[in-house]
């Protein structure tokens, strides 16, 4: 079993890291839960969080292909034994991959919320 608590202090660290980006939804913003945890968000819809003893991220479906195939983590079960192609949960004994993991992540979702405003923007003028 992995320990959690350590776990958990090191995710604390690369949230109040990640959170100072401008992007990301400020923690009174993002209290809401997503598959049953708190974590990083950006326009409201998770991208990151911790479970378990693990980072989760949100990645393309591909991305996430080739870490798995690379050992890098596993594709996440949120509990009901159905994989999700465009989640990765990556164990402590990775941790030193969390910060850049969770970075590419934030890229990963903070590109919909663009294409949104793009269109947004088209659509008044």
């Amino acid at each position: 079993m992995p320990d959690t608590s350590d776990s958990e202090a090191v995710f604390q660290r690369l949230s109040a890291a990640i959170s100072k980006d401008k992007r990301v939804d400020p923690p009174e913003t993002a209290k809401a839960k997503g598959f049953g945890s708190k974590g990083l968000k950006v326009a409201r819809r998770m991208f990151a969080f911790h479970s378990k003893g693990r980072l989760v991220v949100k990645l393309p479906a591909e991305r996430v292909e080739a870490l798995v195939a690379a050992g890098t983590g596993k594709r996440f079960d949120p509990g009901h034994g159905r994989l999700m192609k465009e989640w990765l949960a990556v164990g402590d004994k990775d941790k030193r991959l969390w910060p850049r993991l969770a970075r590419e992540a934030l890229e990963f979702a903070v590109r919909p919320v663009a294409q949104i405003r793009r269109r947004r923007l088209k659509s008044r003028s």
